[in-house]
């Protein structure tokens, strides 16, 4: 047995917890303190016109502290973006950044708090693909990370997904003090997402620790938190959706959400993140949730065809509610009911633009840009296996 926990981030978890931030701001024992911030919001509305933003500003009022608000963060983040918001903290004197809103709003401020501290070219700092691979001389500026939707798990890991759409790479950003150190993780800010939204958002949350479970890197600390995780999101996803209030849902969700996050932290991911990467790297209109429900069953049914961890599918089919499983088809079962009952399983990769003519050069941009991934699957994939699983998905 063998494993590195290293999880620092301060997680209130609960309905309500928002109206603690001011404690945790004002408080000489609080999480995080200082006299401006940077908030960090979607370029939507939702923020806005669901009232979180306001509750957001009360709670820095209480706290005393001011703020300026950034409020150009897409779907998927990309470096231009990231870069002007860093020079925007840095030329409005920001201690700290309080990130409102879901795993790209997060992802973002990791990006912008670097840049803010160290200046210069984002990809300077980037460890992987064409990434000068410069570890960062100075800390990132203390993250916020309030989530209002329960999906990536970025508010308690270190890594930042940023698509810089010279190179067309959409990769991971990390460096000293990425890691949040708080997060405020309120199922109550999660329920007036759209339904297809959760689901894409459940199922990315999902994914993180189904392909933790059948990583080479698999550990009994990140066997044990992708167990819950997917127990509860695959328990509770559906009735998220069907009766958006329940909060007792929709925070086992978020609970699922927040422990897939541990999960990439204590374990890994396997390479159908970076296959999904390199499809919305081209293609910034594709939700990352909805590219990972297009290639799931193509690509799970690849390992399981292959019998190279039968148990581990085995175990995660009655996980998701097939007790009675005891072949690892049976994982890709309950898979597509799941997707069948949360209304994604005829998403098309046509819908977004996508061609069968650029799967060749997504796979190959898939292994150069994250290509440690690949290095946890539990068997090889080739580029080969990457078209084919493409192919297999497309629609």
């Amino acid at each position: 047995m063998s494993f590195n926990f290293a999880v620092s981030t301060n997680a209130i978890f609960g309905p309500g917890k928002l109206s603690e931030l001011h404690t945790q701001i004002s408080s000489p024992m609080g999480a995080v303190h200082g006299k401006k911030a940077l908030v960090v919001i979607s370029n939507g509305k939702s923020t806005r016109a669901n009232g979180y933003l306001d509750r957001l500003e009360n709670e820095l009022s209480q706290a005393g502290v001011d703020y300026v608000i950034f409020d150009k963060v897409g779907a998927n983040p990309t470096k231009p973006v990231v870069e002007e918001g860093g020079r925007f903290a840095s030329e409005n004197g920001c201690d700290f950044i309080v990130a409102l809103g879901g795993g790209s709003v997060m992802d973002a401020a990791k990006a912008i708090g670097l840049m803010a501290t160290n200046g210069g070219d984002l990809w300077d700092y980037v460890m992987l693909g064409s990434g000068k691979k410069q570890w960062p001389a100075n800390p990132c500026l203390p993250i916020v990370a309030i989530t209002t939707t329960a999906g990536t798990g970025s508010e308690t890991d270190a890594g930042g997904v940023i698509t810089n759409p010279e190179t067309k790479e959409k990769t991971g950003v990390f460096g000293p003090g990425t890691m949040p150190v708080l997060a405020i993780i309120d199922p109550e800010l999660m329920t007036t997402v759209p339904s297809k939204f959760k689901a894409y958002q459940g199922f990315d949350a999902m994914f993180h620790s189904t392909e933790g479970f059948i990583s080479r890197q698999r550990n009994e600390m990140s066997k044990m938190v992708a167990s819950e995780a997917i127990r509860n999101v695959a328990e509770n996803l559906v009735t998220t959706i069907e009766d958006p209030q329940d909060l007792d849902a929709m925070g086992k969700v978020a609970f699922g959400s927040y422990l897939s996050g541990i999960q990439m932290c204590v374990g890994s991911c396997t390479s159908a993140h970076a296959l999904e990467h390199a499809m919305s790297a081209y293609h910034e209109n594709l939700p990352h949730g909805a590219g990972l429900i297009m290639i799931s069953k193509a690509y799970y049914s690849f390992f399981v065809n292959r019998h190279v961890c039968d148990d581990r599918f085995i175990e995660m089919a009655q996980l998701m509610g097939m007790k009675d499983a005891d072949k690892p088809e049976d994982f890709i079962t309950a898979l597509m009911n799941l997707q069948e009952k949360c209304g994604v399983a005829d998403l098309k990769m046509s819908d977004y633009g996508i061609r069968p003519e650029e799967f060749e050069e997504m796979a190959k941009n898939a292994r150069a840009t994250l290509g440690i991934n690949f290095l946890n699957d539990p068997c090889e994939l080739t580029d080969e296996d990457c078209v084919s699983i493409y192919k297999e998905s497309y629609r």
